[in-house]
């Protein structure tokens, strides 16, 4: 697909002040547009599947849905939307979350005045934009499993780890089944799979479950 003109971007990420930062310094180039924000995954989601969006910056940490998440979302019902993971966050588990959802980029806060311009133009040349060390992490994680394939990454369903997150952030069952639109019985059901699944026993484990693999922050 050619590059368009001007490339027009959606902006999700839970804190206004960095929203309107990234604003700012996007609406300053030519070539960019800030058509459209985000305060969650999940209006990210609805948002840029409305929109005439080219590309989504998502943070890889918000509520209801995370970045990550909303990223697997766009990916399979919008693949041509290019995607870019925003983190304050130096974490392999991010980065490798990130990248299987879909992701054509992965810049940190911290370098996102210098980074995220570079990152959306990589992105829509169809390149890839990582931050230096996390190369070194991709070819390091290569060569440690060496070709022995996924790791537990596909264990859960995409509805499970919905409901894994809300557990790990200590909704009740009943403010998750509100949340998700479905039964009290059926997010029971949900959690015990889960733990069947992991092999876990109570809401502790789960919530490092969580975190560990980027639904949650520590």
């Amino acid at each position: 697909m050619p590059i368009p003109l001007v490339t027009r971007i959606l902006i999700a990420d839970d804190f206004p002040i960095l929203r309107a930062g990234l604003r700012k310094l996007l609406d300053a180039k030519p070539d960019f547009e800030v058509v459209a924000e985000a305060e969650d995954g999940a209006e990210a989601v609805e948002k840029a599947l409305k929109e005439d969006v080219h590309l989504v910056i998502l943070d890889v940490s918000m509520p209801r849905m995370t970045g990550i998440q909303a990223a697997a979302e766009l990916h399979k019902r919008k693949p041509e939307i290019k995607l870019i993971m925003l983190s304050m966050h130096d974490s392999e588990q991010f980065l490798f979350e990130a990248l299987k959802a879909g992701a054509s980029g992965y810049v940190l806060k911290s370098g996102a005045d210098t980074d995220i311009v570079d990152a959306v133009r990589a992105a829509m040349r169809g390149d890839s934009f990582l931050y230096p060390s996390a190369v070194t992490t991709l070819v390091r994680d290569y060569v440690e499993r060496g070709g022995r394939g996924e790791a537990e990454f596909d264990i859960l369903t995409p509805r499970e780890l919905e409901v894994l997150k809300l557990i790990a952030e200590a909704h009740t069952s009943k403010e998750i089944a509100s949340e998700l639109f479905i039964s009290i019985k059926t997010v029971e059901r949900h959690r015990q799979n889960i733990l069947d699944k992991l092999g876990m026993r109570d809401r502790v484990e789960l919530t490092r479950y969580a975190i560990r693999r980027g639904l949650i922050e520590p």
